[in-house]
């Protein structure tokens, strides 16, 4: 049968092939990009911007990059959001929500609602997942999302006021959602120990991810703000990147928010979008085993020569973690990131890790320039595993928590879309093929 399917493929190629000229002939923007690297516009949006390049005498020019949510530089939020306790994700949802900064009495209350909305619904633990534990945490995280569709009276109603009650109570729910898909996953398929602890009430986000996650409950306050750090570089990256527009488009054609919110889980389950930092941690680990620390460059060097020739790791030519669509000289999420990863790793006795992938970052960025004459940055995906790895978070988490941080920016834009567009997102597509007659069955 699968000799048969092969045949049938094979053949229908004389009749599917779409040479690449006729994109240019039509002007049809593959991968909705500009041939100067720069994307289609697909909507107008206030929530968030990402800066990576410039015009400079009408020509695209590299440039710092930059990102800001509601107008705020993202360096800027984190520099100054709130230190008297680990709650900047959600003082950062709230202003992806809203628009502006809350005073403390609005962030209180709206730290309360989430709050009230921590518990998962009675026996969705047993039910949803220790008696369904499933080998793909992401795979789990959209069944687990959809079947919170039946406990929700009004999961149909779309207006914008019920789409943010909704998005906020599945936000509230995702830090046990990954937790206990992970514990029940490991305990089914790797034989460990069932551990299950109950969501905190009095605990942020961040600081019930971890409490959840660990055997012993415990964690430093140093480790929850870079949790809670992480969470806030990951929770809007503008309206076109993949999983946000997908999630607008599904929500265009009058879903419920529950449909809209699986979908962008699915696009960000792809290695090209979310699953990017795996790539970075297995690559990383192939690198290490092969060269080992080294604080030599032209032994790293070698290497990554290798690695862009396609002759070493997947052979794909690609340094996964260096580069981005947008940005150019800098990704500010990377370089935000770094301010935290030196503490942290002096406190995990990793400081020569660290100093490695530094190193390492430093070596590619001329590597690349020198066979491929761009400049490139470290991505917020280089170091964002080897910050999960270093607290003890696994692998199989690290695009969970992706989405969990990324919901408010989903839910953002679904509403954003729902006020002010409103129109079923309906692109076109040319037929480049011939037209035909029917054959009957005996002439063919």
């Amino acid at each position: 049968m699968i000799d048969a399917l092969h045949t049938f493929y094979q053949k229908s190629k004389q009749y599917s092939d779409i040479p690449n000229e006729l994109f240019h002939k039509y002007n049809v923007k593959k991968g909705l990009r500009n041939d100067d690297g720069t994307g289609v516009r697909v909507g107008l949006t206030r929530i968030a911007d990402v800066v990576g390049y410039k015009y400079v005498d009408e020509v695209k020019t590299d440039d710092e990059g930059k990102l800001y949510y509601r107008g705020i530089e993202l360096r800027d939020i984190i520099a100054n959001i709130s230190r008297n306790q680990v709650c900047g994700y959600e003082e950062t949802c709230f202003l992806l929500l809203f628009g502006y900064l809350p005073n403390r009495e609005e962030l209180q209350d709206f730290c309360k609602i989430l709050k009230d909305h921590y518990e998962l619904p009675d026996d969705f633990l047993e039910t949803k997942f220790l008696h369904m534990p499933g080998k793909n945490i992401m795979n789990r995280l959209q069944q687990a999302v959809l079947a919170l569709y039946d406990y929700d009276d009004a999961a149909d109603d779309i207006s914008v006021e019920n789409t943010l009650e909704q998005g906020l109570n599945i936000l509230a729910k995702l830090p046990s959602i990954i937790c206990y898909a992970y514990q029940s996953k490991m305990h089914r398929y790797n034989k460990k120990s069932l551990v299950i602890h109950p969501v905190q009430q009095k605990l942020s986000i961040a600081e019930n991810i971890l409490y959840m996650l660990r055997k012993d409950h415990r964690f430093s306050e140093l480790e929850a703000r870079i949790l809670d750090m992480m969470l806030i570089v990951h929770a809007d990256h503008g309206g076109g990147n993949n999983s946000t527009f997908t999630n607008v488009v599904i929500s265009s054609t009058g879903t419920d928010i529950y449909s809209s919110i699986v979908g962008a889980i699915g696009s960000m389950k792809g290695p090209r979008h979310g699953g990017a930092n795996l790539k970075v941690s297995s690559m990383m680990k192939e690198v290490i085993r092969e060269i080992g620390y080294t604080d030599n460059d032209v032994e790293i060097k070698a290497l990554l020569y290798r690695i862009l020739n396609k002759e070493f790791y997947d052979c794909s030519g690609l340094i996964y973690g260096m580069g981005h669509a947008i940005y150019t000289l800098s990704d500010p999420r990377s370089e935000v990131l770094q301010g935290y990863i030196e503490k942290l790793a002096e406190s995990k006795h990793k400081s020569n890790e660290y100093e490695f992938y530094q190193r390492f970052e430093r070596c590619a960025k001329e590597v690349i320039w020198d066979v491929k004459g761009i400049h490139v940055s470290s991505n917020v995906d280089f170091y964002s595993g080897f910050v999960y790895e270093m607290m003890g978070i696994p692998e199989d988490l690290y695009t969970p928590l992706f989405v969990t941080a990324r919901t408010v920016g989903w839910l953002a834009h679904n509403i954003e879309n729902k006020a002010y567009d409103g129109r079923i997102m309906r692109p076109a597509t040319k037929y480049v093929g011939a037209v035909k007659e029917y054959v009957k069955m005996e002439e063919r």
